[in-house]
């Protein structure tokens, strides 16, 4: 079972169409998490991780979203430029794995809900095969409001990355050919995107001191000169009154005063569990070179509990009770019916 996945995930890149750098080809295969960060309205940084995929013509490095929480899409819909941070090698099954970052241009998808769904579900079967062990698939239908998804193909225009995760030099680089464009996104919906469905956090500092301790993927996002998002690993890390002191992988010619986000993920090997915390505000250099980022607020994070009863409750009740209102709702805002959870070999309900 485990070979038949990984062939249908490496075909898409079988003969390099974009030309990318050979030695990152197996770390977008093979990564179960990427840190995506998109910009707000404001030009802020957000960042949050999710699993990457190789796009179907082996041109694009995707992500998704649920339809029911759309917040990552629309912000990309407006401001294509986002990035991916592939700095977490777990589960990926390669050693001396590259760090990279990969900028590039946007694409929203979701005028066609149906075959986003049906991509969804069999491609995140293929490629966390334990999610999906001992679940019963009339349970899995019943999380609809989940599996409906958006796609976001981000075409790469630069990417860095530092050899075998050796962050203390500076990273190796390739750029697009000239005039590479991202195709334009599917039109935006009428009326505005759903309200947060996550509350947000009021205090910080217990939920930020807990992931320092327990958390060990860290990553800063800024923005650069030219408006694309910077995720950078966190390489040292300690308290300051205002929020942390910092150290990122090295990066010359890296503007960081700015508008700033910190995340912090962890996941077992399988990716049956995660938690993440990620942290908004400000960054500015310190005196030893470092850098301070002062914290403005802790956003609302997506775990996903190692017990598998404490899974579904989570997943049938407090997630589902907030979104499955939702389902029926955005995919009638883009004109299309709920899409149907269909699994791989089955066919159309008549």
């Amino acid at each position: 079972m485990t070979n038949a996945p990984l062939a249908s995930l490496k075909s898409a890149l079988a003969g390099n169409p974009a030309g990318w750098p050979e030695e990152l080809l197996p770390l977008f295969e093979r990564a179960i998490t990427v840190e995506y960060a998109s910009l707000t309205r404001a030009g802020a940084p957000v960042t949050y991780p999710v699993t990457p995929y190789v796009g179907e013509e082996g041109t694009t490095l995707d992500v998704s979203t649920g339809l029911t929480y759309p917040a990552k899409a629309e912000r990309a819909r407006r401001n294509p430029k986002v990035a991916l941070l592939y700095s977490d090698p777990l589960g990926s099954r390669l050693d001396a794995a590259p760090v990279a970052l990969v900028q590039g241009l946007a694409t929203v998808r979701d005028a066609d809900l149906q075959a986003n769904t049906d991509r969804y579900v069999r491609l995140s079967m293929a490629k966390n095969p334990a999610a999906y062990e001992g679940q019963p698939k009339f349970l899995l239908r019943s999380v609809g409001w989940y599996y409906a998804r958006i796609w976001i193909q981000v075409t790469p225009t630069r990417m860095l990355w530092w050899p075998a995760g050796r962050l203390d030099g500076q990273p190796q680089e390739w750029r697009a050919p000239a005039g590479t464009n991202a195709p334009p996104s599917d039109p935006g919906s009428p009326g505005g995107q759903p309200a947060a469905w996550m509350e947000q956090p009021s205090e910080w500092r217990q939920a930020a001191e807990r992931a320092v301790r327990e958390f060990p993927f860290r990553d800063l996002t800024f923005v650069g000169e030219d408006g694309f998002p910077v995720c950078l690993p966190v390489t040292e890390i300690s308290p300051d009154p205002s929020g942390f002191r910092l150290r990122v992988a090295r990066l010359a010619g890296a503007a960081p005063e700015s508008r700033a986000c910190l995340t912090f993920h962890t996941h077992d090997p399988k990716f049956t569990a995660q938690q993440n915390r990620a942290l908004v505000g400000r960054i500015s250099q310190a005196e030893d070179d470092g850098l301070v980022f002062e914290v403005e607020r802790l956003l609302g994070n997506w775990d996903i509990s190692e017990n598998k009863l404490g899974f579904m409750f989570d997943f049938m009740f407090r997630k589902g009770r907030r979104l499955r209102p939702r389902l029926k709702a955005e995919a009638a805002r883009r004109g299309q019916p709920v899409p149907e959870i269909r699994f791989p070999g089955e066919q159309p309900r008549p």
